[in-house]
């Protein structure tokens, strides 16, 4: 009874070569493999016959926290070729992991994540003395660009190393305990080849001494609700350039090394870049592509490799092909996902070894009830389609057709894409615009969202609740216009409750607008959603408007450009008095005390004034609003109190032609100097008013003003006055004006 240790790096072709080797030339009684094992009941569903990649999504929920993650093969993942190959020698193929729920995996996304801080030390001495930049390139060099001879043994004295100075956490230790029982029931049958990630290895075959009963399978507490599924994956979502926590980056490039080998993978990426390259419009010439190919051979022998490696091509055709500097280093020499600023030929070099494969799932696979609930949706709703759906939203069809499109919004799901519609409870947009892709991602994403339940209304509600822990005011506001257009209430009293804490909680006035504006519009006027007069958001708005004026009042700021989010806020206060104030027993009195001793606080910005001022003003104070732009008219706070006024009482604005003569007054009796300081913030101010109405108040300011009329940005023009002030000037000095 012999066991044989295989240790290898997730998604490596060299490694599963090795694998396959080995379980061809022991022909093992059992091949146990790192992976879940508590889907060894449902290994026949796994090899079906899929077209890889593929991953297991697990979900986990409980009173304590909710959990997914993945599970990737590829034809290159050695955990695949022991399940495929072990099958077909007939040995028996265990998965002997946790399973993915386990608390062990609690941080883990991704069950094969390599952790490469576990081991950073010592592979950073070990690149140092390859002279190699990463562990990526070093790996390259030591095992995937050279000759599989005694590659069982360089693997063992690689990972012996790694692990020989390398510290395991209590969840690693866990974990290979639990491995080393299945190795010690195994050992008792029969051969063994047991493939693990090599970190593991060294701990797992000193556990496994002896022989053992077969381990239990955990199982998840009572209470919680979870599953696993398999779902199509791609190699982009395999690529460490995007983000990937494990294995090899450049997927493409590895799947052709794993059918074509070293020299074969070389020429066929330097392919695939040229071709894309050409794609995107990009002149690559032959002689550029022999140049690659000149260079790409030549750094190979220089690093002393038979045939180029992955960073021996990528060098290469880097250098022939990019003729500008670089900003910054290539991605390949280090580590993480693609820096911004990465020169776009660089960019899509990495985009073609990463490649765009996308993989699918047997027709008989099982898949969770919302993807079937999902499909029948959009076949009876007539939005399985592609192209562009218009919908009315008084129509009861099309309302359920937009409640049906929104669930899928929130979930993430690709391929339904809102181009217009309502913003807001208050916005009188009846209609939406969509657009209807079709997507390889939309199935994986459905068959994630499928933890969140089993219908569309259920697994969105579930997926918004997810997010409230946590979230600030201005994003709990988002999700309840989100529910709204979902046409899910279930859920409206818990973020009620978590909204109004956030509400008495809250210190900033332009966050506090926000959800004011939201609540508001959907008590106000969202009968089509169904909440208009909601007794839930009646305190929510009766303690926004105290808040935002015990806020509003402890301002305090010097001259400085007008903050527009402020202003919306003071404009929600002012319509929530104006609106909902008998009806819901607003303190109107105590609102314009406030609003007077805002306006007339000098210690206050010029904006907050001016919005104050037209706060009482439009909510029928006895205020001079006329007398009160007099009184501010120093041009370097008069168009930012200009754009508080405008933002709050824009209608009375229009309606009152003495406050636009002081306007004209003020403007036309400013100096040049004066003027040109004063132009951004009035231009500011003026842009509250629709472009109608802006030309009519431009109209009655004069022609000498038509500047606030231009359509060029204001900074230009006021630069561009100034600088013929000081060309005047200088000229005058020489005597040549």
């Amino acid at each position: 009874m012999t066991v044989t240790y295989i240790g290898v790096r997730h998604h490596s072709p060299a490694c599963s070569r090795l694998v396959a080797a080995t379980i061809e030339a022991v022909r093992p009684a059992h091949v146990l493999i790192e992976g879940p094992s508590d889907l060894n009941p449902r290994l026949d569903e796994l090899l079906l016959g899929h077209e890889l990649p593929i991953a297991v999504y697990t979900y986990y929920r409980d009173d304590q926290r909710v959990h997914g993650s993945w599970t990737p093969f590829c034809d290159y993942s050695p955990e695949w070729v022991a399940l495929t190959v072990g099958r077909e020698h007939g040995a028996q193929v265990r998965f002997i992991d946790l399973p993915a729920w386990h608390p062990a995996f609690a941080s883990r996304s991704n069950r094969y994540a390599d952790a490469d801080h576990r081991y950073e030390a010592v592979t950073e001495r070990l690149c140092r003395d390859f002279a190699v930049d990463n562990a990526d390139t070093l790996w390259d060099h030591l095992v995937e660009a050279v000759p599989d001879d005694d590659l069982a043994e360089r693997l063992t004295t690689y990972f012996d190393v790694v692990r020989g100075e390398s510290p395991a956490g209590e969840d690693d230790q866990a974990r290979e305990e639990y491995m080393a029982s299945w190795v010690r029931a195994a050992a008792a049958e029969g051969d063994v080849v047991v493939v693990t990630g090599g970190f593991h290895t060294p701990a797992i075959r000193a556990l496994a001494v002896g022989t053992g009963d077969w381990p239990e399978v955990p199982a998840p507490p009572p209470d919680a609700v979870g599953d696993s599924y398999l779902v199509p994956y791609s190699h982009k979502r395999l690529d460490s350039f995007t983000g990937y926590q494990s294995g090899m980056p450049s997927p493409e490039y590895y799947q052709r090394l794993w059918t074509d080998g070293v020299a074969g993978a070389a020429d066929a990426m330097v392919e695939a870049v040229v071709a894309r390259l050409r794609g995107r419009k990009q002149p690559v010439s032959t002689a550029d592509l022999i140049a690659a190919r000149t260079l790409t051979t030549g750094l190979a022998r220089l690093r002393g490799h038979e045939f180029p490696s992955r960073t021996d091509v990528l060098d290469g055709l880097v250098s022939a092909l990019v003729h500008d500097d670089l900003p910054q280093p290539p991605p390949w020499s280090r580590r993480g996902p693609i820096a911004v600023g990465t020169h776009p030929a660089v960019v899509e070099m990495v985009a073609a070894f990463s490649g765009d494969r996308v993989g699918r799932l047997h027709e008989a696979t099982p898949l969770p009830p919302l993807v079937v609930a999902v499909t029948g949706d959009l076949e009876r709703l007539k939005l399985d389609h592609e192209g562009s759906v218009g919908l009315d939203l008084t129509v009861p069809l099309d309302l359920e057709r937009s409640r049906t499109l929104h669930r899928l919004r929130v979930l993430g799901v690709p391929g339904f894409e809102r181009l217009s519609g309502p913003s807001g409870g208050a916005d009188p947009v009846l209609d939406e615009r969509w657009q209807l892709t079709p997507s390889d991602h939309r199935l994986p994403a459905l068959i994630e969202a499928g933890a969140y339940g089993a219908t569309l209304p259920d697994s969105a509600a579930a997926a918004m609740r997810e997010r409230i822990p946590g979230a600030g005011i201005a994003d709990l506001a988002a999700l309840l216009f989100d529910g709204a257009l979902c046409g899910i209430d279930s859920w409206t009293p818990e973020i009620a409750s978590s909204l109004a804490a956030g509400i008495a909680r809250a210190g900033e006035l332009d966050a506090l607008g926000q959800v004011l504006a939201t609540v508001l519009g959907l008590w106000r006027h969202d009968r089509l959603f169904g909440t208009a007069g909601s007794p839930v958001f009646a305190p929510m708005i009766v303690t926004a408007v105290q808040r935002s004026l015990w806020i509003m009042e402890g301002i305090r700021g010097g001259p400085a450009p007008a903050e527009p989010r402020r202003l919306r806020a003071v404009a929600a206060c002012r319509d929530a008095v104006l609106h909902a104030g008998s009806a819901l027993g607003l303190d109107r009195p105590s609102a314009l005390a406030v609003a007077a001793r805002v306006a007339a606080n000098a210690d206050a910005p010029p904006d907050l004034r001016g919005a104050a001022c037209g706060f009482g003003w439009s909510l029928g104070d006895d205020v001079d609003a006329a007398r009160a732009v007099a009184g501010v008219s120093t041009p370097r706070t008069l168009g930012d109190w200009l754009a508080g006024l405008f933002a709050v009482a824009r209608d009375r604005v229009l309606s009152e032609e003495r406050i636009v003569t002081v306007l004209d007054d003020i403007v036309s009796t400013m100096t040049e100097e004066d003027f040109l300081i004063a132009l951004p913030a009035l231009r500011q101010g003026f842009s509250f008013f629709p472009p109608s109405e802006r030309e009519t108040i431009a109209r009655m300011l004069g022609g000498s003003r038509a500047l606030l009329r231009a359509d060029v940005d204001p900074l230009i023009v006021a630069r561009a006055m100034a600088l013929e002030t000081t060309v005047d000037s200088v000229l005058a000095g020489q005597g040549l004006l």
